[in-house]
């Protein structure tokens, strides 16, 4: 029996692990050796070897349904090799999952750098490598990268994604470097994404960082659940939401989600708990505001703009009935972030348990509906349901 029996469930945060040296082979020769140095990990090949190891021997992978969820990062089942991720999917039972990237979740940063080429190179490869893995079955929907460092080259980009069959459009969460992510040169960029009927995505590794400063504060330093100082405490958590609040605010007061009225925006692995706060804060801002024309101009109330056309996915540790009854139905979307540890070892009981009280309507919006508007053309209709339910 797979894991999700009885309703239909979109992931809308899945991931692909890449082993060492996977995005370089889809990258332009000249810019292989540059872009390898920037990916190479601490460490050594090792392990590596190890988890390829254990990926072939028979004893491991009989375990694989039983474990689905014990197993992380590259002992997961389809976490680095393709053949194996639609019978994870069907452990699952899944009706799509929309794939991100895990190591080119470093690349964001090569917008804020000297080598725009890189940049743009870079994106275009892991864009080439994403479809690839997700070709394997029609239920895994591959993302784009589309940076936006150099205007008159993001549309470029998005078109050629498009077409190699991407179904949505991730950009950075941080602004770029001189310019506001609001640019009206980026209109071809939203009218595209429109007119193909994806969404534009941001996901978590875009954010602006939290000041190192702040973790010198006397005390030892704090390892995160990895067992490392790379990603994530307590504190640096902190800092999830700020670039993305910020880019959100100029995307709605600029005019953006107006003049382009079908485009939707999705928030993923960012967490959701900060969206109340912003519509209320962005509220405030056009009513204290109110005379500017970009102001005047917007079609009605910034939390109201956001309820049409902004989606976001909850972390499991957040209560997603509080979430839903301060932002409203229309915009938390399930995930599980497999298969990184952050995703947790159960998240249908833990947002399960966070959905105690709301009403069946919201329920199946955050489970399915809301992914199905969020994705549009990027979901095909035949993958709204699971089959067996729609037979049944």
């Amino acid at each position: 029996m797979p894991y999700v029996d009885g309703q239909t469930v979109h992931d809308a945060d899945a991931h692909v692990m890449e082993l060492p040296g996977t995005i370089e082979r889809y990258i332009a020769p000249q810019y292989r050796e540059t872009l390898a140095a920037r990916m190479a990990r601490k460490g050594g090949d090792d392990w590596v070897a190890q988890a390829q190891s254990k990926q072939a021997d028979p004893e491991f992978r009989a375990g694989a349904e039983a474990n689905l969820l014990l197993r992380k990062n590259y002992e997961a089942l389809g976490a680095f090799d393709n053949q194996d991720r639609p019978r994870a999917l069907d452990y699952f039972g899944f009706a799509s999952q929309l794939v991100f990237t895990t190591a080119g979740l470093f690349l964001p940063p090569l917008e804020h750098e000297a080598d725009v080429d890189l940049a743009v190179e870079a994106a275009r490869a892991h864009n080439r490598m994403m479809v690839d893995y997700c070709a394997i079955d029609r239920r895994l929907l591959p993302t784009a990268y589309i940076p936006l460092v150099d205007r008159a080259r993001a549309v470029v980009v998005a078109r050629e994604a498009i077409d190699l069959g991407c179904k949505g459009l991730m950009i950075n969460s941080r602004v770029p470097h001189g310019h506001s992510s609001s640019h009206t040169d980026f209109d071809p960029l939203w009218a595209l994404a429109q007119e193909a009927g994806l969404p534009i995505l941001f996901h978590v590794g875009g954010e602006q960082k939290m000041d190192p400063s702040y973790i010198q504060n006397g005390g030892p330093q704090v390892l995160d659940f990895h067992g490392g100082a790379e990603n994530f405490t307590s504190t640096s958590f902190m800092s999830i939401p700020i670039a993305i609040w910020q880019t959100l605010s100029v995307l709605v007061i600029d005019g953006v989600f107006d003049r382009h009225p079908d485009l939707k925006f999705g928030a993923i692995e960012l967490g959701a708990g900060w969206v109340p706060s912003l519509m209320q804060f962005m509220d405030s801002a056009a009513a204290a505001f109110g005379k500017e024309d970009r102001i005047k101009a917007l079609s009605a109330k910034p939390s109201e703009i956001l309820r049409r056309q902004f989606f976001a996915t909850p972390y499991p540790h957040e209560n997603v009935g509080w979430i839903i009854q301060n932002a409203g139905e229309e915009i938390a979307l399930f995930s599980s972030d497999y298969p990184h540890i952050e995703g947790g070892r159960n998240p249908m009981k833990r947002f399960n348990e966070s959905l105690d009280g709301v009403s069946e309507t919201a329920r199946r919006g955050f489970f399915r509906d809301n992914f199905i508007r969020m994705m549009g053309k990027g979901l095909d209709p035949a993958l709204h349901d699971i089959a067996a339910l729609k037979a049944a």
